[in-house]
């Protein structure tokens, strides 16, 4: 028992009291875990810190060029609307123009048009023309016929001039006064 007694007393001086023992064991503790630190320090806080800059800097990479993106994205954007634009002024201009010879070609074929038609006019009224010029030596070969028939009864009836004047009226009447007179 006093082996037990004794060991309860160094007990609890050693508790309670800063025995160079405790010192020592507390010093070694500190420098087991300064040292431990340092190597997991090494080991593990360094390659996750330089992971998490690596990382890091690749967002904000990532970052800087979604927004160059975006930037020459609104660019591309506003010359294609630009080009658009254009396409539409040009689309007018083309249509214009189009307006502009469709109403020249419509101008020319009128044009053609008035000048077939006074053609064919003029062609009517040549052809009118002969036609009476036709008519009118027709009556005059008749009148020549019908002369030399009254020149024939004439000749042989002797007849006076009132008899005459007579057949040339009724020779006027037969013929018709339009005929004569055209």
């Amino acid at each position: 028992m006093y082996l037990l007694l004794a060991a309860t007393e160094q007990m609890d001086q050693r508790m309670f009291g800063l025995d160079l023992q405790l010192l020592f064991d507390s010093g070694l503790t500190l420098l087991a875990v300064f040292v431990l630190f340092l190597v997991l320090s090494y080991n593990l806080f360094i390659p996750a810190r330089k992971f998490l800059k690596n990382r890091r800097d690749r967002i904000e990479n990532e970052l800087a060029e979604a927004a160059s993106d975006k930037d020459e994205a609104l660019r591309l954007k506003e010359e294609y609307e630009t080009k658009l634009r254009e396409v539409d002024k040009e689309v007018e201009q083309i249509l214009a123009d189009a307006r502009k010879k469709a109403q020249l070609n419509a101008k020319k074929i009128e044009e053609a048009a008035k000048k077939d038609a006074a053609a064919i006019v003029e062609r009517a009224n040549k052809e009118a023309e002969l036609e009476k010029q036709r008519v009118s030596d027709e009556v005059k070969q008749e009148m020549v016929s019908i002369a030399s028939l009254m020149a024939q009864k004439v000749v042989a009836g002797k007849i006076d001039t009132a008899v005459q004047d007579s057949l040339v009226e009724e020779t006027l009447k037969e013929i018709g006064e339009d005929t004569w007179l055209s």
